[in-house]
C-alpha cells in the first residue's frame, strides 16, 4: 500500500503549486513517508483510503515494527467532531494532526525535525511559500493535514433514505433502523448527523485486569471516566473493522452480539454504562436486520 517508500516522497511534484490549495498540499503530506522517522510510513499507512481511512489490524504497526494498544479510527467525517483520539486528548484537527508524527510507537519523528525536512525539500518548501506565503512550520503543517481531512466527508444510502428516498435502503435495513432507534438502544450513543454524540462512554471493556486501558480517565484524571472512550461515528462502519478502541471485535456481528449480552464477554466490567445493565434480547433475525442497516451507512465509493 503506502509501505516501503524508504527515502522517497510518495508523490511526483509535477503539478505546479499555483494549482494547489491547503487541502491538496495536506493530501500529499498525508500520503508521504517523509513524515516518519525512517521514511517507511505515511499517515495513509494506517489510515488506509480504501478502508475509509481506517486500518484492518487490531492495532497498527509503527516504525521499527512497534505496536500501540489502540485501534486506528477512520479519518473520514471529522469536520464536525468536538475532540479527537479515543481519549479525546486533542480538541482540534490541527492539534490531532501532529501527534501521530511525534508518537514513538507511530511515526516517531519530532515535529521540529519534520519541519527541517520539509524546509530542506525544495519543492515542499516552495509549495508552502506559494500557498501560505512562508516556509514550512508546525502550524502550517497541522493546517494542511487538517484541511485535507476536512475534505473527507461522505454520504450514504441511509442519508438518501432520510431525505425522502424510500427505496434507498432495503426493507431489512429499514427494520434495522427501527431496532437501532428502539430496542437496540444504539441511538442513545450514536446520534446526530454522523451517528455519534461526541461523548465518552464506558461500554464495558474495562476491568483493570484483562482490559486495563483506562481511556478518558488518563486525560481527565476523573475516576468517573474510567474505561470511557469516545463514541465513534458509524459512517462507513461496514469497512472499518476491526472494532472498538482495542480492535478486539473482528466483525459487525461480533459487535452486535457483544451489545446484546455484554456479560458474556466481560463479566466484571468496572464503571460500565447503565445502558448495558440488561441484555437486549435481540433475536437472530433482528441481529441480521440491524447489521443490514449498519451496512447501509457505507458511502457509494466503497461499494
Amino acid at each position: 500500500m503506502f509501505m516501503g517508500l524508504v527515502g522517497l516522497s510518495f508523490f511526483n511534484f509535477t503539478q505546479r503549486s499555483q494549482e494547489m490549495d491547503s487541502a491538496a498540499l495536506g493530501k500529499r503530506l498525508f500520503m508521504d513517508s517523509i513524515l516518519s522517522a525512517d521514511y517507511t510510513l505515511s499517515c495513509a499507512s494506517c489510515h488506509r483510503p480504501e478502508f475509509a481511512f481506517a486500518d484492518t489490524s487490531a492495532v497498527s504497526v509503527g516504525v521499527a515494527g512497534r505496536k500501540g494498544n489502540r485501534n486506528t479510527p477512520s479519518s473520514m467525517n471529522m469536520s464536525a467532531r468536538e475532540s479527537f483520539f479515543w481519549d479525546g486528548r486533542a480538541l482540534t484537527l490541527e492539534e490531532q494532526a501532529l501527534k501521530p508524527i511525534e508518537n514513538p510507537v507511530e511515526m516517531n519523528l519530532k515535529i521540529e525535525h519534520a519541519i527541517e525536512r520539509l524546509q530542506r525539500h525544495s519543492e515542499y518548501n516552495q509549495l508552502f511559500i506559494d500557498i501560505y506565503g512562508e516556509s514550512p512550520n508546525a502550524s502550517l503543517l497541522a493546517r494542511a493535514l487538517a484541511d485535507f481531512q476536512r475534505t473527507l466527508e461522505t454520504g450514504s444510502p441511509y442519508d438518501r433514505f432520510m431525505q425522502g428516498d424510500s427505496s434507498a435502503i432495503s426493507a431489512a435495513a429499514q427494520r434495522g433502523l427501527t431496532l437501532f432507534n428502539e430496542k437496540g438502544k444504539c441511538i442513545e450513543c450514536h446520534f446526530a448527523a454522523d451517528l455519534t454524540g461526541d461523548e465518552f462512554r464506558n461500554i464495558g471493556l474495562y476491568d483493570n485486569k484483562i482490559y486495563q486501558d483506562s481511556g478518558r480517565a488518563a486525560i481527565s484524571k476523573n475516576p468517573e471516566d474510567l474505561g470511557k472512550f469516545k463514541t465513534p461515528s458509524l459512517r462507513n462502519v461496514a469497512i472499518t473493522a476491526p472494532y472498538m478502541h482495542d480492535g478486539s471485535f473482528r466483525t459487525l456481528r461480533e459487535v452486535i452480539d457483544y451489545y446484546d449480552q455484554p456479560d458474556k464477554f466481560v463479566s466484571h466490567a468496572i464503571n460500565r454504562d447503565t445502558l448495558l445493565n440488561k441484555p437486549l434480547q435481540l433475536t437472530e433475525s433482528e441481529k441480521q436486520d440491524l447489521e443490514t442497516f449498519l451496512r447501509s451507512l457505507t458511502a457509494k465509493q466503497f461499494n
